[in-house]
């Protein structure tokens, strides 16, 4: 048996640079994986998917990213994958396990990892990067030890329903500046979401970073006193949890 780390990615900012022909959006963003992680155990020679730990909205069949990218580098092996990464929630969960197979194989170029998403290329490399394009162009950087709190909302935004509406905003002149230029088309996806921005904002002092396309929420630094804690949101529990940057 083999034991993978498979760490969530953060995106610490996001600009969205233009769209390319083929309708998929180029963006500007600096990514760093985090010490929030799913694990994964491989039994070689095996064929099988195994879900555990909080795998809700995650495929268990061949559509799930890791038998993907078994496919792709042309292995076989029987995988127990134990989620805590939620799912539709901005942190790269899907594509950190693909990327973890990748590594295990011995990695791939970014143009190949590429075709299983556009975080898996940084996520394949991991640590601090600029990724730039549609995510085939990682430029690693220094690595910087930063503190942050994530807030596990509960809720989920589909990636492509959030590209959507951003490219609707646009068309409208809506404002859609910020650290993260999807936040408004974020909170256009699922309201709730900016209901629960704004509560956060006003209940931390802080504004809130909505991470990738969303649901996850962060601040920078340690919020509280606790590790992990819980509170009651005005749509259900929020999770929150300190986390750490790591290298690569």
């Amino acid at each position: 048996m083999i034991t993978l780390r498979a760490p969530a990615k953060l995106t610490w900012y996001l600009e969205v640079t233009g769209r390319r022909d083929d309708g998929r959006h180029e963006l500007r963003s600096e990514m760093c994986t985090i010490d929030f992680a799913d694990e994964l155990t491989l039994e070689e020679d095996a064929d099988y998917l195994r879900l555990e730990g909080s795998p809700t909205g995650v495929a268990d069949d061949h559509t799930n990213l890791v038998v993907r990218a078994l496919r792709l580098v042309g292995r076989r092996a029987g995988v127990t994958l134990r989620k805590v990464i939620p799912a539709r929630g901005g942190l790269g969960g899907g594509s950190a396990d693909a990327a973890a197979i990748l590594r295990w194989a011995g990695g791939v170029p970014a143009e190949v990892a590429l075709q299983l998403g556009g975080d898996v290329p940084f996520c394949q490399v991991g640590g601090t990067a600029l990724v730039e394009g549609v995510g085939e162009r990682v430029t690693p950087q220094p690595f910087v030890a930063r503190e942050l709190t994530l807030v596990l909302t509960g809720l989920e935004v589909d990636t492509g329903s959030c590209y959507r509406a951003y490219d609707q905003l646009r068309r409208e002149g809506s404002p859609l500046g910020g650290r993260n230029e999807l936040a408004a088309a974020a909170r256009l996806v699922e309201p709730r979401l900016g209901a629960v921005m704004d509560w956060l904002a006003a209940s931390v002092g802080q504004e809130p970073v909505l991470a990738g396309s969303g649901s996850t929420l962060f601040f920078e630094g340690h919020v509280g006193d606790e590790a992990t804690w819980r509170v009651q949101g005005p749509y259900g529990p929020l999770q929150f949890r300190h986390a750490m940057t790591t290298p690569a």
